[in-house]
């Protein structure tokens, strides 16, 4: 059975219109991650799915009931926020519990399912603290749990790792990860930070200006973008986009190389200057003024003593290269 199926989803603000003609499947057990940049809906989509705001048109489905008309807490989701919306005055063990008393649920199912929770996040040591006593990371894993005991139909997560700095997003990713793995729930996650997509999604949705752009698994949408915006999305450092340095390329056309499939050679086809090094350890990233006047990124796996100023070549392998129109649409073969 399918967790979720929009049909034509639309949604306006007055004269604004800012879902376009959305239409998408979740399948059971999936984790699916919308993500674009700031603006292009992801969050209204989310909202409209979990009925925080109407749909101007179109169908939206959950778990094989057409919920359109159906209020956000009838319709089996559970949302985790940016900001952890947590009671103060409430305990760990309360906050979690909330929802669940309020829906009149007897006190035994409350505390068994808040306790089967808390083990799950690893929160059963601070049941009996406040939100004021907690790091950015516990309080976070609250609100997760807060959503877990409801067992709902959908989970979903609006940008949950925001607040969060480096080092506490990437674990709480990884709790996220494993979370999903434990619960063979449906997810859907939104995000601006294509690492948090890459890394967590069994489908990324890549939305703009209120349409999808692309569907598909990670490594999919990584190697077989369908135009350039989604190839300049997904990758970092991102993809580089050539139309002057790169010989035999028509007009309009550009030619995409992601910078890890660039290499040093001094009869490489492509010249430049070197203009600032990025030593990270395991990587060394090269930013390089080619001599036709274009910056791309070039990645060297490894330690690397290129300084700042040096003229190289660069090569590439021509299978490594993607090839975009002037509608910056994918093609699959450079016209000459």
């Amino acid at each position: 059975m399918t967790a979720l199926t929009l049909t034509n989803v639309n949604k306006s603000f007055g004269s604004v219109h800012v879902l376009k003609d959305i239409n998408l499947t979740v399948e059971e057990g999936e984790f699916v991650v919308f993500v674009g940049p700031s603006g292009c809906g992801k969050s209204t989509l989310l909202r409209v799915i979990a009925g925080l705001e109407d749909a101007t048109s179109g169908t939206i489905d959950i778990g094989g009931d057409v919920v359109n008309t159906v209020p956000p807490a009838k319709r089996g989701i559970a949302m985790v926020f940016q900001s952890y919306a947590l009671y103060p005055h409430l305990t760990v063990k309360d906050n979690m519990g909330l929802g669940l008393k309020q829906e009149g649920q007897p006190k035994p199912v409350v505390d068994e399912r808040v306790a089967k929770a808390s083990k799950m996040l690893d929160l059963d040591r601070y049941l009996q603290r406040r939100p004021a006593e907690l790091s950015g990371g516990q309080r976070q894993r609250v609100a997760i749990g807060r959503a877990i005991v409801r067992d709902p139909k959908l989970f979903l997560f609006d940008e949950p790792l925001s607040n969060l700095d480096a080092a506490l997003r990437m674990n709480t990713r990884v709790e996220i990860a494993a979370l999903h793995r434990t619960l063979s729930a449906s997810m859907i996650y939104v995000t601006h930070d294509q690492i948090e997509a890459m890394t967590l999604a069994d489908k990324i949705v890549v939305l703009r200006d209120g349409r999808i752009e692309q569907v598909g698994s990670p490594m999919e949408l990584y190697n077989n973008p369908a135009n350039r915006f989604v190839a300049s999305f997904l990758g970092s450092p991102s993809m580089n986009f050539l139309e002057k340095s790169v010989a035999g390329l028509a007009p309009g056309q550009t030619l995409g190389i992601r910078p890890e499939h660039l290499n040093l050679s001094e009869t490489g086809q492509i010249r430049g200057r070197v203009t600032h090094v990025e030593r990270l350890g395991g990587d060394t990233n090269l930013l390089v003024a080619t001599d036709a006047g274009e910056m791309l990124t070039v990645r060297l796996f490894g330690q690397n003593n290129t300084e700042v100023g040096a003229t190289i070549g660069l090569a590439f392998d021509p299978a490594n290269a993607f090839y975009f129109n002037d509608q910056e649409d994918r093609i699959y073969q450079a016209a000459a």
